[in-house]
């Protein structure tokens, strides 16, 4: 099923908006903007719309601007973006506030249907950049340890999590996989990115070995004419990624380790790199990033951690 669904986002919406999110969404697919980034700035637009036409206060005139997104005004936005960071949090109305920024763009610069963006004084919603802890070799090896066995989903599950664990990708990269993706000849995966941006790495024995029974075991089940890589237990069916988010934590929590996801080996990966001292251009190619922000982002729990393991091999005022 796929993850946008137009009718869905703009039920019971007003005829003006509806026209203009179905159009923008025309113009969004003709710019190859990948489905996620699509559906998250069309939600964005909608909520707008739908706050507008809920929330009419005797200082915030909402009547226009609910009927039509030409009418929306900086007070509006700002209205709606302080709802957002109380009835939700303030990353996701940042989040809200970029898809936004890019539908009154459009609405301005492809549409000229506004003159000024009311977004163009309104500031961005500061947020409190949580530190992502990496997960321990110790912790993994007892979430595989929980994976230990023959049978399908044992087989299953280990190969995923090594995959996971071995090259750092994101969960939807690993969930999304095709039989085509998987070279046990080379030993890569070709993972599918966002914006388009495909990369092929390289994965050690270990993980060979485990794809390698997964795909022994896959080949006698129902469902293995299928070209998803990941079959669920029974069905016949592929396991979709957010299958595979909910076996992690389970597994996770049989292994009794917390708080386990797929997005923290993400970090262990970049982590392990910037302690071996790998090249920060490098790991942007394995993990498929384009901006050279993320690298220190995703090394920012483990850079105090590196600072002391230098502090102490210096041996900073042990001198005297």
């Amino acid at each position: 099923m796929p993850l946008l669904d137009l009718d869905k986002i703009t039920a019971g919406l007003p005829k003006t908006w509806d026209g203009f999110l179905r159009d923008w969404d025309r113009s969004l697919r003709a710019g190859n903007y990948p489905e996620t980034t699509r559906y998250n700035y069309l939600l964005a637009a909608a909520q707008l719309a739908r706050y507008l036409n809920e929330n009419a206060t005797p200082d915030l005139e909402t009547d226009d601007a609910a009927e039509d997104p030409t009418e929306v005004t900086r007070a509006h936005i700002e209205a709606f973006q302080g709802w957002m960071i109380e009835t939700r949090s303030a990353s996701t109305a940042l989040n809200k506030h970029k898809g936004l920024q890019q539908f009154f763009k459009w609405l301005m610069l492809d549409e000229e249907e506004i003159d000024r963006s009311p977004m163009e004084r309104v500031r961005q919603p500061k947020t409190v950049k949580k530190l992502i802890p990496v997960i321990r070799d110790d912790d993994t090896r007892k979430v595989l340890a929980a994976c230990k066995g023959k049978a399908f989903l044992q087989l299953r599950d280990e190969a995923i999590i090594r995959l996971y664990y071995n090259t750092g990708a994101r969960l939807s990269e690993v969930g999304n996989l095709t039989l085509d993706d998987i070279d046990l000849v080379t030993d890569s995966v070709h993972y599918h990115g966002k914006g388009s941006r495909d990369r092929r790495v390289r994965f050690g024995p270990k993980t060979a070995r485990a794809v390698s029974r997964y795909l022994r075991a896959r080949a006698k089940r129902k469902g293995a004419e299928l070209p998803d890589l990941w079959l669920a237990e029974r069905g016949g069916r592929r396991l979709a990624p957010n299958g595979i988010k909910i076996m992690i934590k389970r597994r996770g929590l049989s292994a009794g380790v917390k708080g386990v996801h797929a997005h923290r080996w993400r970090h262990n990966f970049a982590h392990e790199w910037k302690r071996a001292n790998g090249d920060s251009g490098d790991l942007m190619l394995l993990m498929g990033w384009v901006s050279e922000d993320m690298p220190r982002h995703y090394g920012a729990s483990a850079a105090a951690e590196r600072a002391q393991e230098t502090h102490q091999r210096m041996g900073i005022g042990e001198n005297v």
